[in-house]
């Protein structure tokens, strides 16, 4: 006999065990979001680097999907995608994102948001070159991500002959010769580093009174500069707790 459906309504967790307070914080969001990274990768879940990313179109429609963050520090939150998919056209004609890493076995979550600034070509090569050859050639047969496709068999048939194309030196090691495979960077795929405004660190406590502390960019920058016309610029830090 099948189980009954569960009622979201009665699915309940208390979340103990954690706490975050302001002194134990340090002065810069990424120090810390580098700790709780590395603790989530100690924790054992699988794939911490997993995210939603949240767009919205130059109307203001939203629409959130996860993607694997492949980078971070002083000038963003780096991802790679499809520059043609809905999520790449949201980024063309709005760019600004919302970032969320949800590490809900350890009561954890970081929220990001800020604007988003388009990578250079040769730093999109650069990681290109890293993915599997598998990977690269996926890249390829899905050119019009999220479009509508006549079946699986098409789209297994456009890695095959993309495949013939670019053969994997590693099951033909002739194919390649010195340089390995020749798969190149699809004009219509690069990366995006969300740079952060805010950074938000949220740990589950016990009666929902969970600490969430917020860091936040001042009006200024170390030079003075409004940030407003120049967002990239690194400004000061504020921290401040939010309601639960």
């Amino acid at each position: 006999m099948d189980s009954p459906t569960p009622d979201p309504a009665r699915l309940r967790r208390s979340y103990e065990g954690g706490e975050l307070a302001e002194r134990a914080v340090p002065a810069d969001p990424l120090a810390l979001f580098a700790a709780w990274f590395a603790d989530a990768h100690a924790f054992g879940l699988p794939e911490p680097n997993a995210m939603v990313l949240a767009t919205a179109s130059a109307d203001g429609v939203p629409s959130a999907r996860t993607v694997l963050l492949k980078g971070y520090g002083p000038h963003g939150f780096r991802l790679f995608t499809n520059l043609t998919s809905p999520k790449g056209r949201d980024l063309a004609e709005n760019p600004r994102a919302a970032l969320v890493f949800p590490w809900h076995p350890m009561h954890r979550q970081v929220r990001v948001a800020g604007p988003v600034f388009p990578l250079s070509r040769e730093e999109s090569e650069a990681y290109f070159r890293t993915r599997p050859y598998g990977s690269r050639i996926g890249a390829w047969a899905s050119e019009h991500q999220s479009g509508v496709i006549a079946d699986r068999a098409a789209l297994e048939r456009r890695f095959a002959e993309l495949a013939e194309r670019w053969p994997d030196p590693d099951a033909s090691p002739s194919a390649g010769g010195d340089e390995g495979d020749a798969v190149p960077l699809p004009g219509f795929w690069g990366g995006y580093r969300v740079v952060p405004e805010t950074i938000e660190f949220w740990q589950g406590r016990r009666d929902r009174l969970h600490d969430r502390i917020r860091y936040r960019r001042t009006a200024l920058d170390d030079q003075g500069r409004p940030l407003d016309a120049d967002p990239e610029a690194a400004g000061r830090w504020v921290t401040e707790r939010l309601s639960p």
